[in-house]
Protein backbone atom coordinates (compact mmCIF):
# COMPACT_ATOMS: atom_id res chain seq x y z
CA UNK A 1 0.00 0.00 0.00
CA UNK A 2 1.11 3.51 -0.90
CA UNK A 3 2.70 5.75 2.18
CA UNK A 4 0.14 7.98 3.73
CA UNK A 5 1.91 11.60 3.28
CA UNK A 6 -0.50 14.16 2.56
CA UNK A 7 -4.49 14.29 3.15
CA UNK A 8 -7.15 16.33 2.28
CA UNK A 9 -10.50 17.22 4.16
CA UNK A 10 -13.38 19.34 3.55
CA UNK A 11 -16.88 20.05 5.60
CA UNK A 12 -19.69 19.28 3.00
CA UNK A 13 -23.74 20.11 3.46
CA UNK A 14 -25.34 22.40 6.34
CA UNK A 15 -23.26 23.22 9.12
CA UNK A 16 -23.59 21.16 12.51
CA UNK A 17 -22.05 21.87 15.88
CA UNK A 18 -19.08 19.58 16.29
CA UNK A 19 -17.24 19.75 12.40
CA UNK A 20 -14.11 22.07 14.11
CA UNK A 21 -13.80 19.49 16.88
CA UNK A 22 -13.44 16.83 13.82
CA UNK A 23 -10.88 18.74 12.02
CA UNK A 24 -8.82 19.37 14.81
CA UNK A 25 -8.97 15.66 15.87
CA UNK A 26 -8.27 14.57 12.56
CA UNK A 27 -5.46 17.16 11.85
CA UNK A 28 -3.43 16.23 15.18
CA UNK A 29 -3.98 12.66 14.82
CA UNK A 30 -2.18 13.00 10.77
CA UNK A 31 0.29 15.17 12.15
CA UNK A 32 1.80 12.37 15.15
CA UNK A 33 1.48 10.26 11.76
CA UNK A 34 3.78 12.56 9.89
CA UNK A 35 0.29 13.38 8.06
CA UNK A 36 0.32 16.90 6.51
CA UNK A 37 -3.42 18.06 6.00
CA UNK A 38 -5.00 20.48 4.07
CA UNK A 39 -8.36 21.90 4.35
CA UNK A 40 -10.11 22.81 1.14
CA UNK A 41 -12.82 26.32 1.73
CA UNK A 42 -16.48 25.64 1.26
CA UNK A 43 -16.86 22.27 0.63
CA UNK A 44 -17.01 20.41 -2.91
CA UNK A 45 -16.64 23.81 -4.10
CA UNK A 46 -13.26 24.49 -3.14
CA UNK A 47 -12.38 21.17 -3.89
CA UNK A 48 -13.26 22.04 -7.63
CA UNK A 49 -11.83 25.72 -7.31
CA UNK A 50 -8.44 24.57 -5.79
CA UNK A 51 -8.73 26.88 -3.22
CA UNK A 52 -7.52 25.07 0.57
CA UNK A 53 -5.54 26.30 3.51
CA UNK A 54 -2.63 24.06 5.54
CA UNK A 55 -4.14 23.08 8.66
CA UNK A 56 -1.08 23.00 11.31
CA UNK A 57 -1.45 22.72 14.80
CA UNK A 58 -1.66 26.73 14.76
CA UNK A 59 -4.72 26.42 12.02
CA UNK A 60 -6.62 23.80 14.82
CA UNK A 61 -5.58 25.34 17.93
CA UNK A 62 -8.57 25.65 20.40
CA UNK A 63 -11.24 25.17 17.61
CA UNK A 64 -13.32 22.05 19.21
CA UNK A 65 -15.67 24.03 21.29
CA UNK A 66 -16.41 26.48 18.75
CA UNK A 67 -19.92 26.01 16.39
CA UNK A 68 -19.87 25.94 12.28
CA UNK A 69 -16.26 24.97 10.59
CA UNK A 70 -13.08 27.14 9.81
CA UNK A 71 -13.52 25.55 6.56
CA UNK A 72 -17.05 26.89 5.15
CA UNK A 73 -19.69 24.52 3.63
CA UNK A 74 -21.77 24.49 0.94
CA UNK A 75 -24.62 22.40 0.55
CA UNK A 76 -25.00 23.48 -3.37
CA UNK A 77 -21.99 22.16 -5.01
CA UNK A 78 -21.85 18.85 -6.02
CA UNK A 79 -18.80 18.40 -8.77
CA UNK A 80 -20.83 15.80 -10.63
CA UNK A 81 -23.40 18.78 -10.99
CA UNK A 82 -21.67 21.35 -10.74
CA UNK A 83 -23.63 25.09 -10.95
CA UNK A 84 -22.19 27.94 -12.39
CA UNK A 85 -23.88 31.01 -14.19
CA UNK A 86 -22.16 31.99 -17.75
CA UNK A 87 -23.19 34.72 -19.54
CA UNK A 88 -26.17 35.08 -17.02
CA UNK A 89 -27.21 31.60 -17.73
CA UNK A 90 -27.41 28.75 -15.18
CA UNK A 91 -26.07 25.57 -15.96
CA UNK A 92 -24.70 22.52 -14.19
CA UNK A 93 -21.55 20.41 -15.58
CA UNK A 94 -19.48 17.48 -14.68
CA UNK A 95 -16.26 18.91 -12.93
CA UNK A 96 -15.02 15.63 -11.01
CA UNK A 97 -12.27 15.09 -13.20
CA UNK A 98 -10.85 18.42 -12.13
CA UNK A 99 -12.02 17.92 -8.78
CA UNK A 100 -9.35 14.80 -9.10
CA UNK A 101 -6.53 16.77 -10.77
CA UNK A 102 -6.67 19.29 -8.22
CA UNK A 103 -5.64 16.40 -5.61
CA UNK A 104 -3.47 15.17 -7.63
CA UNK A 105 -1.71 17.90 -8.36
CA UNK A 106 -1.57 19.29 -4.86
CA UNK A 107 0.14 15.40 -3.93
CA UNK A 108 -3.07 14.51 -1.48
CA UNK A 109 -3.24 10.52 -1.27
CA UNK A 110 -6.56 10.62 -0.29
CA UNK A 111 -9.71 12.80 1.37
CA UNK A 112 -11.34 12.58 4.45
CA UNK A 113 -15.24 13.81 3.85
CA UNK A 114 -17.32 14.89 6.75
CA UNK A 115 -21.25 15.07 5.74
CA UNK A 116 -24.11 13.44 5.65
CA UNK A 117 -25.93 11.52 2.99
CA UNK A 118 -25.70 14.11 0.66
CA UNK A 119 -21.82 14.49 1.07
CA UNK A 120 -21.35 11.24 1.75
CA UNK A 121 -22.78 10.21 -1.94
CA UNK A 122 -20.58 12.84 -3.70
CA UNK A 123 -17.94 10.71 -1.54
CA UNK A 124 -18.80 7.35 -2.69
CA UNK A 125 -18.95 8.96 -6.30
CA UNK A 126 -15.11 9.53 -5.69
CA UNK A 127 -14.48 6.44 -4.39
CA UNK A 128 -15.33 4.98 -7.17
CA UNK A 129 -13.64 7.45 -9.44
CA UNK A 130 -9.97 5.96 -7.72
CA UNK A 131 -9.78 8.46 -4.77
CA UNK A 132 -9.37 7.24 -1.47
CA UNK A 133 -12.10 8.16 0.87
CA UNK A 134 -12.94 8.01 4.67
CA UNK A 135 -16.37 9.40 5.81
CA UNK A 136 -17.40 11.17 9.03
CA UNK A 137 -21.02 10.62 9.42
CA UNK A 138 -22.36 14.67 10.41
CA UNK A 139 -26.13 15.60 10.15
CA UNK A 140 -28.44 16.87 13.32
CA UNK A 141 -31.03 15.07 11.50
CA UNK A 142 -29.73 11.40 12.47
CA UNK A 143 -30.99 9.69 9.86
CA UNK A 144 -27.60 8.00 8.44
CA UNK A 145 -27.80 4.30 8.44
CA UNK A 146 -24.68 2.04 9.88
CA UNK A 147 -24.16 4.48 12.75
CA UNK A 148 -25.87 4.58 16.17
CA UNK A 149 -25.59 8.34 16.51
CA UNK A 150 -24.42 11.75 14.33
CA UNK A 151 -22.24 14.35 15.46
CA UNK A 152 -24.55 17.27 16.05
CA UNK A 153 -27.74 15.66 16.58
CA UNK A 154 -27.25 15.40 20.74
CA UNK A 155 -26.74 19.24 20.65
CA UNK A 156 -29.74 20.05 18.36
CA UNK A 157 -31.81 17.81 20.40
CA UNK A 158 -30.54 19.58 23.60
CA UNK A 159 -31.20 23.24 21.79
CA UNK A 160 -34.50 22.05 21.31
CA UNK A 161 -35.50 20.67 24.58
CA UNK A 162 -34.38 23.97 26.15
CA UNK A 163 -37.01 26.39 24.04
CA UNK A 164 -39.44 23.25 25.07
CA UNK A 165 -38.87 24.25 28.75
CA UNK A 166 -39.08 27.56 28.07
CA UNK A 167 -42.50 27.72 26.16
CA UNK A 168 -43.46 25.85 28.65
CA UNK A 169 -43.28 28.40 31.18
CA UNK A 170 -45.59 30.69 28.92
CA UNK A 171 -48.06 28.58 27.54
CA UNK A 172 -49.08 27.57 31.37
CA UNK A 173 -48.86 31.41 32.39
CA UNK A 174 -51.38 31.80 28.96
CA UNK A 175 -53.23 28.91 28.94
CA UNK A 176 -52.00 28.48 25.27
CA UNK A 177 -51.66 25.47 22.90
CA UNK A 178 -48.00 25.90 21.93
CA UNK A 179 -46.62 24.41 19.08
CA UNK A 180 -42.87 23.73 18.04
CA UNK A 181 -41.49 22.96 14.80
CA UNK A 182 -38.05 21.59 14.49
CA UNK A 183 -35.82 20.34 11.61
CA UNK A 184 -35.10 16.84 10.74
CA UNK A 185 -36.15 16.11 7.08
CA UNK A 186 -37.69 12.76 6.73
CA UNK A 187 -36.75 11.42 10.25
CA UNK A 188 -38.13 12.20 13.32
CA UNK A 189 -35.30 11.93 15.73
CA UNK A 190 -35.44 15.36 17.09
CA UNK A 191 -39.12 16.11 17.92
CA UNK A 192 -39.07 11.72 19.05
CA UNK A 193 -36.23 12.98 21.77
CA UNK A 194 -36.63 16.68 22.92
CA UNK A 195 -40.15 16.19 22.87
CA UNK A 196 -39.65 13.33 25.62
CA UNK A 197 -37.18 15.49 27.31
CA UNK A 198 -39.19 18.53 27.18
CA UNK A 199 -42.07 17.07 28.48
CA UNK A 200 -44.27 17.34 25.05
CA UNK A 201 -48.17 16.05 25.27
CA UNK A 202 -47.92 15.62 21.40
CA UNK A 203 -45.07 14.43 18.87
CA UNK A 204 -45.69 14.29 15.57
CA UNK A 205 -43.05 12.83 13.24
CA UNK A 206 -43.01 12.11 9.59
CA UNK A 207 -42.75 7.90 10.37
CA UNK A 208 -46.24 7.97 12.24
CA UNK A 209 -49.48 9.88 9.92
CA UNK A 210 -50.87 11.80 11.92
CA UNK A 211 -54.89 12.27 12.59
CA UNK A 212 -55.94 15.57 13.75
CA UNK A 213 -59.11 14.47 15.23
CA UNK A 214 -56.40 12.26 17.76
CA UNK A 215 -54.24 15.36 18.28
CA UNK A 216 -57.44 17.49 19.19
CA UNK A 217 -58.43 14.65 21.45
CA UNK A 218 -55.30 14.74 23.35
CA UNK A 219 -56.03 18.74 23.93
CA UNK A 220 -59.23 18.47 25.21
CA UNK A 221 -58.52 15.43 27.40
CA UNK A 222 -56.23 17.66 28.43
CA UNK A 223 -58.66 20.38 29.61
CA UNK A 224 -60.98 18.04 30.91
CA UNK A 225 -58.58 17.13 33.06
CA UNK A 226 -57.70 20.67 34.49
CA UNK A 227 -54.26 21.31 32.58
CA UNK A 228 -55.27 24.00 30.67
CA UNK A 229 -52.23 24.28 28.39
CA UNK A 230 -50.62 21.58 25.89
CA UNK A 231 -46.75 21.36 24.30
CA UNK A 232 -46.84 19.79 20.76
CA UNK A 233 -43.44 19.06 18.79
CA UNK A 234 -43.91 18.59 15.43
CA UNK A 235 -40.88 17.67 12.99
CA UNK A 236 -40.50 19.42 9.74
CA UNK A 237 -41.28 16.11 7.64
CA UNK A 238 -44.50 15.41 9.63
CA UNK A 239 -47.08 14.19 7.45
CA UNK A 240 -51.09 14.10 8.07
CA UNK A 241 -53.16 10.98 7.19
CA UNK A 242 -53.90 10.93 3.73
CA UNK A 243 -51.82 14.29 3.24
CA UNK A 244 -48.30 15.13 1.88
CA UNK A 245 -45.68 17.09 3.70
CA UNK A 246 -45.66 21.14 3.42
CA UNK A 247 -42.74 22.45 1.32
CA UNK A 248 -41.72 26.33 1.32
CA UNK A 249 -42.53 27.88 -2.30
CA UNK A 250 -38.70 28.13 -3.05
CA UNK A 251 -37.62 31.81 -4.73
CA UNK A 252 -36.15 31.13 -8.88
CA UNK A 253 -32.50 31.65 -7.30
CA UNK A 254 -32.91 28.72 -4.41
CA UNK A 255 -30.44 25.79 -4.84
CA UNK A 256 -32.82 23.35 -2.56
CA UNK A 257 -34.25 20.85 -4.73
CA UNK A 258 -36.88 20.92 -1.57
CA UNK A 259 -37.26 22.81 1.03
CA UNK A 260 -39.75 21.35 3.84
CA UNK A 261 -41.16 23.80 6.53
CA UNK A 262 -44.51 25.43 7.57
CA UNK A 263 -46.13 22.26 8.84
CA UNK A 264 -45.64 23.90 12.35
CA UNK A 265 -47.91 26.60 11.03
CA UNK A 266 -50.38 24.14 9.64
CA UNK A 267 -51.04 21.94 12.74
CA UNK A 268 -51.27 25.42 14.70
CA UNK A 269 -53.91 26.56 11.97
CA UNK A 270 -56.31 23.21 12.22
CA UNK A 271 -55.94 23.08 16.22
CA UNK A 272 -57.70 26.84 15.93
CA UNK A 273 -59.79 26.16 13.63
CA UNK A 274 -61.36 23.14 15.28
CA UNK A 275 -60.16 24.74 19.18
CA UNK A 276 -61.77 28.47 18.36
CA UNK A 277 -61.76 28.88 22.31
CA UNK A 278 -58.07 28.32 22.97
CA UNK A 279 -55.07 31.00 22.14
CA UNK A 280 -52.49 28.59 19.86
CA UNK A 281 -49.05 30.03 19.34
CA UNK A 282 -46.36 28.30 16.67
CA UNK A 283 -42.51 28.64 17.04
CA UNK A 284 -40.39 27.68 14.15
CA UNK A 285 -36.95 26.77 15.89
CA UNK A 286 -35.19 26.57 12.48
CA UNK A 287 -31.42 27.56 12.03
CA UNK A 288 -31.19 27.91 15.98
CA UNK A 289 -30.54 23.87 16.21
CA UNK A 290 -27.87 24.06 13.78
CA UNK A 291 -25.76 27.06 15.30
CA UNK A 292 -23.85 27.16 18.53
CA UNK A 293 -21.22 25.71 20.04
CA UNK A 294 -21.26 21.81 20.67
CA UNK A 295 -22.30 20.25 23.89
CA UNK A 296 -19.58 17.93 25.76
CA UNK A 297 -20.85 14.99 24.37
CA UNK A 298 -20.66 16.09 20.68
CA UNK A 299 -17.53 17.36 21.42
CA UNK A 300 -16.29 13.88 22.63
CA UNK A 301 -17.55 12.24 19.70
CA UNK A 302 -16.24 13.94 16.97
CA UNK A 303 -12.81 13.95 18.24
CA UNK A 304 -13.60 10.19 18.63
CA UNK A 305 -14.45 10.12 14.60
CA UNK A 306 -11.76 12.37 13.42
CA UNK A 307 -9.11 9.85 15.28
CA UNK A 308 -10.45 7.12 13.73
CA UNK A 309 -11.10 9.03 10.23
CA UNK A 310 -7.71 9.18 10.51
CA UNK A 311 -6.92 5.35 11.94
CA UNK A 312 -8.88 4.33 8.95
CA UNK A 313 -6.56 6.20 6.64
CA UNK A 314 -3.72 4.44 7.75
CA UNK A 315 -5.33 1.39 7.83
CA UNK A 316 -5.91 1.53 3.96
CA UNK A 317 -9.44 1.27 4.77
CA UNK A 318 -10.60 3.40 1.95
CA UNK A 319 -14.66 3.84 0.90
CA UNK A 320 -15.78 3.68 4.48
CA UNK A 321 -17.09 5.60 6.78
CA UNK A 322 -15.98 5.73 10.40
CA UNK A 323 -19.31 4.46 12.53
CA UNK A 324 -20.52 4.63 16.27
CA UNK A 325 -21.79 0.99 17.27
CA UNK A 326 -22.70 0.58 20.62
CA UNK A 327 -19.27 1.93 22.47
CA UNK A 328 -16.98 1.08 19.56
CA UNK A 329 -16.22 3.21 16.43
CA UNK A 330 -15.33 0.93 13.05
CA UNK A 331 -15.35 1.27 9.55
CA UNK A 332 -17.98 0.77 7.11
CA UNK A 333 -18.77 0.34 3.56
CA UNK A 334 -19.78 4.52 2.85
CA UNK A 335 -22.02 2.32 0.43
CA UNK A 336 -23.87 0.79 3.91
CA UNK A 337 -24.12 4.45 5.16
CA UNK A 338 -26.26 5.75 2.24
CA UNK A 339 -28.02 3.16 1.17
CA UNK A 340 -31.62 4.35 3.31
CA UNK A 341 -32.56 6.46 5.66
CA UNK A 342 -32.49 6.06 9.39
CA UNK A 343 -35.99 6.77 10.25
CA UNK A 344 -37.35 6.03 13.51
CA UNK A 345 -39.42 2.52 14.09
CA UNK A 346 -42.75 2.92 15.09
CA UNK A 347 -42.48 0.15 17.64
CA UNK A 348 -39.67 0.92 18.97
CA UNK A 349 -38.74 1.03 22.69
CA UNK A 350 -38.30 4.93 22.50
CA UNK A 351 -41.76 5.22 20.73
CA UNK A 352 -43.02 3.07 23.18
CA UNK A 353 -41.68 4.81 26.14
CA UNK A 354 -43.39 8.09 25.42
CA UNK A 355 -46.58 6.27 24.67
CA UNK A 356 -46.40 4.63 28.04
CA UNK A 357 -45.94 8.29 30.01
CA UNK A 358 -48.61 9.93 28.16
CA UNK A 359 -47.61 11.16 25.15
CA UNK A 360 -49.53 11.61 21.62
CA UNK A 361 -48.47 10.77 17.88
CA UNK A 362 -51.33 11.84 16.94
CA UNK A 363 -52.67 8.56 15.23
CA UNK A 364 -55.84 6.31 17.08
CA UNK A 365 -52.85 3.81 18.98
Amino acid sequence: MKEIRHIGILTGGGDCPGLNAVIRAISKTAINYGVEVIGFIDGFKGLVENRYIQLDLRAVSGISHTGGTILGTSNRDNPFQFFTISEGTPQHSDESDRAVANMEHLGLDGLVVIGGDGSLNIADRFAEKGVPIVGVPKTIDNDLSATDVTFGFNTAVNTASEALDRLHTTAESHHRVMVLEVMGRYAGWIALHAGISGGADVILIPEIPYNMDAVISKITQRYRQGKNFSIIVVAEGAIPEDGEMVIRNLVATSHDPIRLGGIGQKVAEDIGNRLQNIEVRVTVLGHLQRGGSPIPYDRILSTRYGVAAVDAFMAGQFGTMVSLRGDMIAAVPIKEAIKEIRRVKPESDLVRAARAVGISFGDKY
